[in-house]
């Protein structure tokens, strides 16, 4: 079993028509190693080539990539570390409280909000009397103009500052941390389960009947046992998010920020130890019984490939449980026939993002309301995805030859509304931000 966080800084997307960059959500990932469990190493090896999926921007923290269990980050020692599940122990509702609190009070500890909100403004480091921040990576990610963030403009206006606010608000506001917590069950521990039941089985029978039929089926379950191969997770996920609003966005444009040398601002940002913070907010578990692979892996590519699409399900369940957390997508496409006739609309997600016959999606248009300065959320359609044309982009699906491995997107078809144009954003259900 191990424990991975993912660091995860989300920031909603949206991008106007027929523009294919958008605001993707941003994705740091952090795993927190158990060397004592016999697929510890493999699993960190699995982590560590495993690539930031395309829907999200990498917000790696530097210093913050590997935890050990037995060290954590050097701010806590626990001895009994996180609770573990086990083959056969269930965690049980309390245990899971603990480790969400546990990773909380870690994250905080470890001053994981202040480095997340250090790297989107884009904080030097170095000397206290050198170092500076600046905006250039909110301007990218959020596609603004250098001047509507640009901090010493905006303090001087209302709108200035309504810009900063929606910056803060579409994208800091929108920064969590997913901590998945995966335990694996081998062929031989089920299969070794599988012994010792029928032992004793087979025992009673024999007390019975007074034979050794009993025993002699036992030893039969039991090469049946030993036969089998695979490998299966569990997956537990734990979801922060990094608490930002107007306030705390004032503390740090006063006290903290600077686009020119200032030790006393600096320094200020360094010891501020109670200002940036993550909240512990959502919990999601996932555990397929049909996730064995037989034939086809290496006992290393199997361990990442079960423990990519585990943490793939787990995302796809808190963005349905948890709408900050939604992922969004553009229009890629337009389908039509030979006539001109609309027959559908692609775009580049698919089953790794949980899509299914049944899935519907709003159609938004990103737009920017001229009296707040603030971005807004247009309704335009409700689309689903076609039976049949759903891509199946989980992680090594090709090497596995599924059936819909090779489509280039999944299709979609329009239930109700306007005009569909290529770069209008995808949503998943229903989004608090979107007008009608």
């Amino acid at each position: 079993m191990v424990l991975l966080i993912l660091l995860t800084c989300v920031a909603s997307s949206m991008q106007a028509q027929g523009d294919m960059s958008y605001r993707r959500n941003s994705l740091a990932t952090v795993l927190v190693y158990h060397p004592e469990d016999e697929f510890g190493g493999e699993i960190y090896k699995a982590f560590d080539s495993l690539p930031i999926p395309d829907k999200y921007d990498d917000h790696t923290i530097a210093g913050a990539r590997v935890i050990n269990n037995r060290n954590i980050w050097g701010v806590q020692r626990r001895d009994s570390g996180y609770y573990k599940a086990t083959y056969g122990h269930q965690l049980t509702a309390s245990e899971l409280q603990a480790n969400a609190m546990h990773t909380e009070k870690l994250l905080n500890d470890a001053g994981i909000a202040k480095k997340m909100v250090a790297k989107w403004f884009g904080y030097s480091g170095g000397s206290v009397d050198e170092a500076t921040f600046n905006t250039i990576l909110i301007q990218e990610r959020g596609q603004y103009n250098a001047s509507d963030v640009d901090v010493a403009l905006a303090l001087q206006t209302t709108r200035g500052l309504a810009r900063l606010s929606d910056a803060g608000e579409e994208l800091l506001g929108q920064t969590f941390v997913l901590v998945n917590d995966i335990t694996y069950i081998t062929a031989e521990q089920e299969a070794q389960a599988a012994k010792v039941a029928m032992s004793v089985l087979g025992g009673l029978l024999d007390a019975f009947t007074g034979g050794s039929a009993g025993r002699e089926m036992a030893s039969a379950a039991g090469k049946i046992a030993d036969s089998f191969t695979g490998f299966k997770v569990k997956t537990h996920s734990y979801l922060y998010q990094l608490e930002w609003n107007d306030s705390i966005a004032a503390i740090f444009y006063q006290y903290h920020y600077t686009a020119k040398p200032d030790p006393q601002k600096i320094q200020a940002f360094l010891d501020d130890n109670t200002t940036f913070r993550l909240k512990y907010v959502a919990h999601e578990y996932e555990f397929d019984k049909k996730s064995v692979l037989k034939g086809k892996y290496s006992r290393t590519e199997l361990v990442r490939t079960i423990c990519a699409r585990s943490m793939d399900k787990n995302i796809v369940a808190l963005a349905k449980q948890y709408e900050d957390f939604k992922v969004k997508t553009p229009v890629y496409e337009v389908l039509a026939d030979s006539r001109g006739r609309i027959e559908g609309y692609a775009a580049k997600i698919g089953m790794k993002e949980g899509i299914t016959d049944g899935s519907k999606f709003q159609v938004v248009q990103r737009v920017l309301n001229p009296e707040t300065g603030k971005t807004k959320y247009k309704y335009i359609a409700t689309v689903k995805a076609k039976k049949g044309a759903i891509w199946d982009n989980r992680y090594n699906a090709v090497l596995e030859e599924a059936p819909d491995a090779t489509l280039p997107y999944t299709t979609f078809t329009k239930i109700s509304g306007g005009e569909i144009l290529p770069g209008m954003l995808l949503i998943e259900g229903k989004y608090r931000k979107v007008v009608e």
